[in-house]
């Protein structure tokens, strides 16, 4: 088994349960929820590395996989790929689990950028070193 086909060490920044209320006519989960579970995760990193508010502003290279079924067992895994001035693009990998099997499989991956605000939703610096950032840098 190549590396990847394994998910990534570590904990996962979130781990959920797909649910049938988050399927589509087909009954398979919603794109869209799916990516919303994805921009939640690359929140948190945004949160830790920057130590403030901050938004998504875009997201790149959303790639779509494989479906995910109700029942699956969702880990989301965020990773710091790159810290700008106010800035920051994070990567994040999803993989299911079928509810009664041991192997995973990745199910997409996108580029998530936000930026750091102030209270007046201003792009504002990340300083160097700021909260928790090294726990960014590992994908926690």
């Amino acid at each position: 088994m190549s590396r990847e086909d394994q998910p990534p060490t570590g904990s996962p920044t979130i781990r959920t349960i797909a649910m049938p209320a988050d399927t589509n006519p087909s009954g398979d989960i919603f794109g869209g929820w799916l990516m919303s579970q994805m921009d939640l995760a690359a929140g948190s990193v945004a949160a830790l590395t920057s130590g403030k508010r901050s938004a998504t502003v875009a997201v790149d290279a959303m790639i779509f996989h494989r479906p995910v079924k109700v029942g699956d067992e969702v880990s989301i895994y965020a990773t710091l790929v790159r810290q700008g001035r106010t800035s920051m693009t994070i990567h994040v990998d999803t993989w299911r689990r079928p509810r009664a099997s041991p192997l995973s499989e990745k199910v997409t991956e996108a580029n998530f950028t936000f930026v750091a605000l102030d209270e007046a939703g201003r792009p504002v610096p990340i300083a160097a070193g700021d909260n928790g950032q090294a726990l960014a840098a590992e994908g926690l």
